[in-house]
């Protein structure tokens, strides 16, 4: 059974993502007290773990490509690394295009979430890491069984998506986001085409979110003007 996936961001009033973009605070406001207020929220779920695109990850990870020391790993079964009880910090990664040098990030145990067309070299390269891994599928887009390993092999029951936006607009395509918990920066961006909170990669007559519905859950004024909005998605109703 796969985990409750909770999509946790924060952006700015126009749903932008960069806050190095977003405008200054307001006089008075402490800009680091806003910052610190996405981790106290994501605290207050009890998740097991975290979950990026590549891209984000490559840059919280900064590992160096190496050829691994023994032979390459043919079997495409999920690999479990020591977790040490460690929080999970998941990677969707189908190229298997990061590379680690350790087992985790951020103090977090590192999950590669990739494609059964990784190459066997990458794979030993992840496990002399201690890096775990599991498959989504031959291309690497098949989410929901790679969830469904994620709760069923390291026991996840809630995991905090954090993503930029195609990542998370896949999530919500294939109907994987049980919640969102959204901080609402007192900040403008303004530019148009600077990425939003959801983002699918799909041609224009496509609806990611169609089928699926918002019910409020929670609406809290933080401290220095910041609004916690919290949604359950659940069925749509039928029409008619």
């Amino acid at each position: 059974m796969r985990p409750k996936i909770i999509c946790h961001m924060v952006s700015s009033i126009d749903g932008r993502l960069h806050p190095s973009r977003f405008t200054v605070p307001a006089a008075g406001v402490d800009g680091d007290r806003l910052r610190r207020h996405y981790d106290e929220v994501a605290a207050r779920f009890g998740a097991q773990g975290w979950m990026v695109g590549r891209k984000t990850m490559q840059e919280i990870a900064k590992g160096a490509a190496r050829t691994p020391a023994g032979a390459g790993v043919s079997s495409r079964e999920p690999f479990v690394g020591n977790r040490k009880g460690r929080d999970l910090a998941v990677a969707i990664d189908p190229h298997g295009r990061v590379h680690y040098g350790q087992d985790h990030v951020l103090g977090d145990h590192v999950v590669a979430v990739l494609s059964e067309a990784v190459s066997d070299a990458y794979l030993a390269e992840l496990r002399e890491d201690g890096v775990s891994y599991l498959f989504a599928g031959p291309d690497g887009t098949d989410l929901r069984r790679a969830m469904d390993a994620l709760g069923q092999t390291f026991g996840v029951e809630t995991i905090l998506l954090q993503g930029g936006a195609s990542i998370n607009g896949a999530f919500l395509k294939q109907r994987l986001i049980d919640e969102i918990s959204l901080l609402i920066q007192p900040a403008i961006d303004g530019l148009a085409g600077v990425p939003s909170i959801f983002g699918y990669e799909g041609s224009a007559d496509e609806r990611p979110g169609a089928g699926q519905a918002l019910r409020h859950l929670h609406t809290e004024t933080l401290e220095g003007g910041m609004v916690w909005l919290r949604y359950r998605v659940e069925d749509a109703p039928a029409l008619g």
